[in-house]
This record gives C-alpha cells, structure tokens and sequence, in this order.
C-alpha cells in the first residue's frame, strides 16, 4: 500500500495541534519532538492509515504502540532536555524512543550536544522491528535497543537521568531505582490488571525517593524478575 507522506504530515500536524489544546503538549521541546517522528513508520502495514488517531495500536506479540496523547505525556511530566541520558522499558515498535530521542538528542543541534537512549525489549522479534524502524527513520544513532528483561534495567550504562517505562508494574523495580542518577526522576506505570497509575519518581540528591501520581492509565504487563510473572 501507498501513502501520501505529504497528507501524513498534515495529519500529524492536526494531531499535535490538538494534544496542545487539550493540555498534553505544553513545552516547545515536546511541541517539536512530536511534529518530527513519524509515527506511522512504527506501525505495520495495514494499521499506518490509523497512524495519527489518538489511540493505542496493535504492533504484534501482544504488544501496543501507545496512544499519542500519552506518549507526549509520559515526555512532558519526564521533564526531559538536551544531553540527557535515558533508560526506556519496554522498547515496542521504537516510537517513543524516537520521540525521546528527538527532546535528548535533536536533530537541530550538534552530535556534541546529544544524549542518549537506551531502550530494552524482552520480546526479540519486536527488538529486532523496532531496531529496523529506528535505523529507517534515522534514529540508529540515538537509541540503543537491548533484548533483556526490562524490570532489571540495563546497569551497563546507569546512571540515568531519566527513566521512562513504558509497561506497568506492580510496584518500583528495585533495580530501577538504583539505576536512577540521584536528583533524577522516573515515570512509571504501576497498579494492577485493571487500575494503573501513573507516577513520577523522584530520587533526591540523598538517595530519598518520592513518588507523585499524575494520572490513571492502563498498559500491557512488565514481565520480568521484578515485574509481573504473569496476569493473574
């Protein structure tokens, strides 16, 4: 199938133009950040004519791409800037890597200035699309996909500025936690089956940790050693 990039762009533009009014958007670094990616070179085939509704789309394996409004969201409340490094959980399709990837690391500005961003997927098959739709849309640069259990972070490149995580625990993941530079904060989803919600984390310049509810929200499952074995 053949898309119209040109009418794609326009899409994206109303989409980003309406997350402003509804108050998701309000920083210009998110503002630009979602007016750049692509959202529909993280989708399949089939699904890319939805690319720009904001809702969350099947990407295979069980797994969603989230919804825009909670992708700009889940940026804004991070509190992201240029130069930072960060931990994604839960790596999908690649896209709110990409999106991360445009605050930490822009386009517009020079290699000097880049952070990084290290994203983990426990499923290979979607480690190995998301990879592929990262190097297609030019982010292969930015975003290190890892293959691995989430929960446990990826402690080869701790400390993080940020940790965004992108599936919901039923608590903090201990290694998390410890991985979160001190004076960093992390977003996360975390409740059960049917209620999430999402909090910031913050981890003061002493160690102490405070966590902050932002709003209520519903994600698949952070499978691993300190996340969900399983839906019960």
């Amino acid at each position: 199938m053949r898309y119209d990039y040109e009418s794609m762009a326009d899409k994206r533009r109303r989409l980003v133009e309406k997350l402003v009014r509804e108050g998701y958007i309000h920083s210009e670094k998110v503002l630009s950040a979602m007016l750049r990616v692509p959202r529909e070179e993280f989708l399949p085939e089939d699904l890319r004519h939805l690319a720009y509704e904001d809702t969350p789309l099947p990407i295979g394996m069980g797994q969603t791409i989230s919804a825009p409004h909670m992708v700009a969201l889940m940026c804004e409340v991070a509190d992201l800037d240029v130069g930072m490094k960060v931990l994604e959980v839960g790596t999908g399709s690649g896209y709110h890597a990409a999106v991360i990837a445009e605050i930490v690391a822009p386009s517009n500005r020079s290699r000097e200035e880049w952070g990084h961003v290290y994203s983990i997927e426990r499923v290979p098959e979607l480690a190995k699309k998301a990879m592929e739709n990262l190097r297609r849309s030019g982010y292969a640069d930015r975003v290190t996909v890892i293959i691995g259990d989430g929960s446990k972070g990826y402690p080869d490149a701790a400390p993080y500025d940020r940790i965004i995580v992108t599936a919901a625990a039923p608590d903090i993941p201990k290694p998390l936690i410890e991985q979160l530079k001190k004076g960093g904060k992390m977003v996360i989803p975390i409740g059960t089956r049917y209620l999430q919600y999402l909090y910031v984390v913050e981890k003061d310049k002493d160690g102490r940790i405070k966590k902050k509810p932002v709003t209520s929200c519903l994600f698949v499952p952070l499978i691993g050693e300190y996340g969900w074995k399983e839906w019960e």
